[in-house]
């Protein structure tokens, strides 16, 4: 999404983690997506330093100063470590059957206590305006909120979910949504 915004060009391919192509392999050796690869031979290979690099390149609405840096930093952090951890295995309990599936949402809800609060607050996480932080996050909610959206709808995070659905309905994303098909 933060290339599309950002008017930068580029060709997704989409990778099977089972059968890593060998293409992949060499530029990246680890192994995990997504990889930016650029015409330099720079190889890009995480969402957050490919969206900076993005943004870095073309910002018309400001995403990366719209908050104080550490703030976004630490949402950030708090959405890759422990929320994914828990996202994990409330999406795929039966693989983690030390506790339930409903023990591993509850663990997850913490964030999204955190996140219900801010945007109680602001229109966006960090503040009035969207931020890094909001694109970087919203993608993991999303799945948060599609492993049971029965349970999500009636969820007491309402105004998560009116956040959500504001990046779900908006154009850029299903401009974005539209090119990767």
């Amino acid at each position: 999404m933060a290339l599309f915004y950002a008017g930068i060009a580029v060709e997704i391919r989409e990778v099977d983690l089972k059968a890593k192509p060998a293409h992949l392999l060499e530029i990246s050796p680890k192994g995990t997506v997504p990889v930016l690869y650029l015409t330099n031979d720079v190889v890009l290979e995480e969402s957050l330093i490919i969206m900076n690099w993005a943004l870095n390149q073309t910002d018309p609405e400001h995403w990366l100063l719209a908050s104080e840096e550490l703030e976004v930093e630490e949402l950030i952090k708090w959405n890759d470590g422990d929320f994914k951890f828990y996202l994990d295995r409330y999406k795929y309990a039966d693989r983690y059957p030390e506790f339930s599936q409903d023990y591993y949402r509850d663990q997850a809800s913490g964030f999204l206590i955190e996140l219900n609060e801010r945007l109680t607050r602001n229109r966006y996480l960090c503040g009035q305006q969207i931020s890094i932080a909001d694109v970087a996050i919203f993608p993991f909610i999303r799945q948060f909120a599609s492993v049971d959206m029965v349970w999500w709808q009636h969820a007491p995070f309402q105004v998560v979910n009116n956040w959500l659905q504001g990046f779900v309905e908006s154009e850029l994303f299903a401009l974005v949504m539209r090119q990767n098909r």
